[in-house]
This record gives C-alpha cells, structure tokens and sequence, in this order.
C-alpha cells in the first residue's frame, strides 16, 4: 500500500494490539464479570494479523521471522497454558502458531512454491491450525489470508475482513473486532520505531504474570 505522511505508523499499531490484549487477558484471567473488557480485547488479534501481513510482505529475511515466531511459540505455551488453564494442556495452542502457520502460508505463496494453487495452500494452513487447536484456529488463518490477498485494497479488505469475522464467529463478543477496522485504516504505512523483541517478550511474560496473580 502506497505510504502518507497523516494517520498512524506501524509502531503504534503494535501498541494498540499490545494494549488491548493486555485488556483482554486481565479480562479473561482476573475480570471475567466484565465483558467489556473482552470486547476491547477484540481488536488486538485483526491487527496482529494485519501486521504480520505488512512484515511478510515488507521483510527483508522471512526466514527469520517465521523462526522468531516459532522459537516464541513454543516458549509462550507453558505461560499461556497456566494462564488461561491452569495447567500443562495440548488442547489449545497459544496465538503465536496462529500466526506461525500464517506466515509459513504466505511464504509458500510469495516463494511460487504452491504454484497456480494458493488455495491449496490455504486449505492446508487452516487444516494444520484446526488440528493443532491454535488460538482462533481457522478463523485467524482467514483473517491472514484476507489482509494477505487484498493487502493493496485499502478499504475493500477491511469490509471484507468485518464481514468474515461476523460470519465465521457469529454476533458474539467477537464480532467487536470489527472495531479494529478504525486503527487499521488509520495506517499510514509507515514502520516507524522498531520493536522488534518487545511484543515477543510481552506476550510470555504477561502471561507468566497474570498466572503468578491469579494462583
């Protein structure tokens, strides 16, 4: 997408994702009586995923970065299974595979190697996700593919993305992810300061933090 000097960078995008899932696991974990807690939450995943999809597109060692989110993943399980379970547990996976598996997508994709059949692809992404019981599962790798194949479609991705959302996870508090649509096209293009190891620290550790209060 072509870059303007008005709206918000890359930086503070991930500030808004990092934020709101902070505000929905103290929801989940702490505050579970207070909904709107959770529906603030929403917006932190779309934006993750818009932001993956900027990086993959944009990143100079894809390589790097679907190693970086691997290496985390699997460090964050242990946090996120206490967190949210209470114990050691194969029945979900944290966010990061979501997103691992997402990248690993597009990567097949940009490289050719799935050759005239990126729907194949796809399916087999949304396959892995469902059987490894990742976070959001088949709904998050359709969100990726969405801001993947309309990622030069300023408008058009979002609403496409809103209705998806709407579709796949019902009227439920999910769908106020849709909300997330505002910060999203309020993106300038812009990566801005880099954080790089930040948000991969953040997510661990927050976790490990909540699980230490809630005990």
């Amino acid at each position: 997408m072509g870059k303007s000097r008005i709206g918000i960078n890359g930086f503070t995008l991930k500030w808004i994702a990092i934020i709101t899932m902070l505000i929905d696991h103290i929801g989940a974990t702490l505050y579970p009586q207070y909904t709107c807690l959770r529906i603030i939450g929403r917006m932190s995943f779309p934006i993750f995923c818009f932001l993956l999809v900027e990086g993959a597109v944009h990143t100079g060692n894809i390589r790097k970065y679907e190693i970086r989110l691997l290496v985390f993943a699997l460090i964050s399980e242990i946090p996120f299974d206490y967190a949210f379970f209470g114990k050691l547990t194969l029945e979900h996976q944290n966010v990061f595979f979501t997103l691992f598996i997402g990248l690993v997508m597009i990567d097949v994709i940009q490289s050719g190697k799935a050759g005239n059949f990126p729907f194949g692809t796809f399916i087999v992404a949304i396959m892995i996700a469902e059987l490894l019981e990742t976070d959001y599962g088949a709904g998050g790798i359709m969100i990726i593919a969405c801001f993947y194949f309309l990622r030069e479609q300023r408008l058009l991705k979002q609403v496409v993305f809103a209705g998806l959302n709407l579709l796949y996870f019902g009227v439920g508090v999910q769908a106020y992810a849709a909300l997330a649509t505002i910060p999203m096209l309020l993106y300038n293009g812009k990566q801005g300061p880099k954080m790089k190891y930040f948000f991969y620290l953040f997510y661990p550790v927050h976790l490990l933090i909540l699980y230490l209060i809630i005990r």
